[in-house]
């Protein structure tokens, strides 16, 4: 079940010129087939999806690729064993099989295997370790059920204080009984994945468009405004899905949401100590939920997250609340035989969860499904909201299939289970390129080129902040071919420099001489 490598997929590269280019096009009055509002992982999965049907595509964002909640998860693609537990056993199974799609065919150069550890401390009791592991081991026969090879997802097993101290030496050893391992798959960066597949639709011919604001959505198209000159123009569609997340209510009249904030801290990677592995730490008093410590091989560490009912307007970047700093410390503070403090703390962010609000959801958000919804409204607008990260590909095919049916569209089936994202490779293919291993993380089979741009020109070689490994080519490349307009989006979004505030000030100069050097070139 490897993928072969993804062609060279001439159009792919997203920049200033083919934004402004491919603009004017639909201001001139063509008809697209499918016009997709919102460019994170499910709207970039969507104009892919219709894409590789035959359909033409048109997809704008307000704001940038992955703006919104797909720049804020866990990094973390889920077998769906939490699901399991609760009964949602439809998203768990769906959860297993779109993490084996991705891990084994449409993207394994951004998804890997990560091994978890949950320390058997003494606040988690002898029942409790023994569901865990039973809820471990269903775990695993997802894996099984979803078809995915066990060397792609090793198996969970159980381990001694001694080798649960070695692959996590942060942890308090008094009354350490040991630990559970499991796996699950892992992003390199979300945002990153949400580039890919909108570079993807791009070479299929999707028409994808930042800074491009949907002001009014009808049966036939939108009323849009290019955020970068102010011109309003119509965009004319036989179709259209609003894939806005949380701001899709605000789009389409009767779509209700019931947003909950998942927090997390950023720590520098010395102060937890070398980590082989991430942690599950139980948060006392509940049965199944954990605070997630996520090493990212880059001098940081991600702890998170929460699970808190939004309530009022939605903004365009969360805030964190010092309450949820506090709790997650706290909840480190339980497990680990260091003290971290809020001064430890260089960085947090939040994400807003589009859930569906059914009414009858009474409680808590942590307890509201994450199965999704595709709701079509009497204009024919087809929104899709709920679900998450992992199932992106399945929301977008599901939203992609009513739109069709809702303007009885001719469109073959649908094909992303198989098109690979641009830099998939086979992993013996990813292996063998003799460049950086953590730029094949990154870019896959066009780490090369990458790589290349630093050897041309020593500068861009080198990285640009002090102690993070991003380098000046990285930034010139998402300039060139990921469609980055200006400082924010690369700092932000193209890398994650900009998780940290002091390290956003530092490497500014560098995003300012890629975004010149590109500008130089035309």
């Amino acid at each position: 079940m490897n993928p072969t490598s993804s062609p060279a997929l001439p159009g792919s590269s997203l920049n200033a010129e083919r934004r402004l280019r491919e603009l004017g096009r639909l201001a001139d009055g063509g008809v697209v087939d499918v016009l997709v509002v919102g460019l994170g992982a499910t709207g970039a999965g969507a104009a892919l999806d219709a894409a590789t049907r035959g359909l033409t595509v048109a997809a704008i964002d307000a704001h940038d690729l992955a703006f919104g909640t797909s720049r804020w998860s866990s990094k973390l693609i889920h077998g769906g064993l939490r699901y399991l537990a609760s009964g949602q056993l439809d998203v768990a199974h769906e959860s297993a099989v779109e993490r084996g799609i991705l891990m084994e065919r449409t993207a394994p150069h951004l998804v890997r295997a990560q091994p978890f550890v949950l320390p058997l401390t003494p606040l988690v009791s002898r029942g409790q370790a023994a569901l865990a592991r039973a809820g471990f081991l269903a775990g695993d026969l997802l894996r099984v059920g979803a078809r995915t090879s066990r060397s792609t997802l090793p198996q969970p097993r159980t381990l001694s204080a001694v080798e649960t101290r070695h692959l996590a030496p942060a942890l308090r050893p008094t009354g350490l009984r040991g630990g559970l391992l499991s796996w699950d798959g892992r992003l390199s960066d979300d945002a990153r994945l949400v580039t890919a597949i909108a570079r993807t639709a791009a070479a299929y011919g999707a028409r994808v468009l930042t800074r491009t604001r949907a002001l009014e959505l009808h049966r036939d198209g939108a009323l849009v405004r290019d955020e970068t000159t102010g011109q309003e123009l119509r965009i004319r569609a036989r179709t259209v899905i609003n894939a806005a997340g949380v701001w899709a209510g605000g789009l389409v009249d009767d779509v209700r949401l019931r947003p909950s904030r998942g927090t997390h801290l950023v720590l520098r990677s010395e102060d937890l100590g070398r980590l082989s592995a991430g942690l599950h730490i139980p948060i006392p008093g509940e049965t199944n939920r954990f605070v997630l410590v996520l090493p990212q091989g880059d001098g940081r560490v991600y702890v998170g997250l929460t699970d808190e009912p939004v309530d009022g307007d939605i903004p365009d970047v969360p805030e964190v609340p010092e309450t949820d700093i506090g709790f997650l410390l706290d909840v480190l503070g339980s497990a680990l035989d260091v003290t971290v403090h809020r001064a430890d703390v260089v960085g947090a962010f939040a994400g807003l969860r589009p859930l569906l609000d059914t009414r009858d959801a009474a409680g808590r958000t942590a307890d509201i499904s994450r199965k999704h919804a595709v709701l079509t409204a009497p204009s024919g607008v087809v929104t899709v909201v709920g679900g998450k990260l992992t199932t992106y590909r399945r929301m977008a095919q599901d939203a992609v299939d009513a739109a069709v049916a809702a303007r009885a569209l001719t469109a073959g089936p649908c094909r992303t289970a198989s098109v690979p994202l641009v830099g998939a490779a086979r992993p013996r293919t990813l292996a063998g390129l003799d460049v950086p291993a953590r730029l094949v993380y990154r870019y896959g089979s066009e780490a090369p080129a990458v790589h290349a741009l630093g050897l041309e020109d020593p500068a861009l070689a080198r990285p640009v902040v002090p102690g993070h490994p991003v380098t000046g080519a990285e930034l010139l490349w998402a300039v060139r071919h990921e469609g980055a307009l200006d400082t924010a989006d690369l700092l932000d979004r193209r890398t994650r420099i900009g998780l940290v505030p002091e390290d956003r000030a530092k490497a500014e100069g560098a995003a300012q001489d890629a975004l010149a050097r590109t500008v130089q070139m035309r």
